[in-house]
């Protein structure tokens, strides 16, 4: 009985190993795609020089791709969601480079602000990957922090405050560190088996961080 209750368990345990290790393939692979088709259209939205769609068409669009995303995440419509959302934070992206690189060192800038991202994201995710860790205790913290900062963020926006925007940048860059931490965490663990889902947050961290790294950095850069 002993015997057959470890053998179920033994299969159920390595069943539930690959059933992850099949989530974490597919997310970095979709997640690489989309980071892909998200540069290919920031460039062509920089190419074409189109203007910044607005902060009130730039939520609307966020929120309903995201919306759809998560209702179809289930069907292979979740997948042309998924390229809709990135594609279209790639074309809000464009813009704001543009605007970036147009200042003195913003070649500079922009690259530090990319490297940068990319270390912090690779080291997370190791780190996660290696240690195996379970941050899922963050959940609670991270979902205020990130409401708060986004209600900030928004109110620094309307009402022009410069001191609260660098505020609320540094904050992002720290809550999506976090973010990455968490996400990648709760795919090792089981919490998420949903890659598309799981490819969507890292997307929107790696680009929160990214963005709120260039707004730092330009700041830090203009007081030279």
């Amino acid at each position: 009985m002993n015997t057959q209750n470890i053998l179920i368990n033994g299969s159920a345990s390595q069943s539930a190993a690959l059933s992850t290790n099949k989530v974490i393939r597919n997310t970095y692979a979709l997640l690489s795609m989309t980071l892909i088709f998200s540069a290919v259209t920031a460039g062509v939205s920089m190419a074409l020089n189109l203007p910044h769609p607005g902060i009130v068409l730039t939520l609307v669009g966020y929120f309903g791709l995201l919306f759809a995303t998560a209702k179809f995440r289930n069907s292979s419509l979740g997948l042309l969601f998924v390229f809709a959302l990135t594609g279209f934070m790639g074309y809000t992206l464009g813009p704001i480079l543009t605007a970036y690189l147009s200042l003195a060192n913003g070649g500079q800038i922009v690259m530090t602000a990319m490297a940068t991202t990319g270390v912090l994201f690779l080291g997370l995710s190791a780190y996660a990957l290696t240690s195996r860790k379970d941050f899922s205790f963050m959940g609670g913290f991270l979902m205020a922090g990130i409401l708060v900062a986004f209600v900030a963020g928004l109110g620094a926006v309307f009402f022009e405050i410069p001191a609260l925007s660098l505020a609320v940048s540094a904050s992002f860059v720290l809550l999506m560190a976090g973010l990455i931490l968490y996400e990648t965490s709760n795919i090792i663990h089981g919490g998420e088996t949903n890659y598309i889902m799981a490819t969507v947050t890292l997307y929107v961290a790696i680009f929160n961080l990214f963005t709120s790294l260039l707004h730092l950095l330009g700041f830090m850069n203009a007081q030279e």
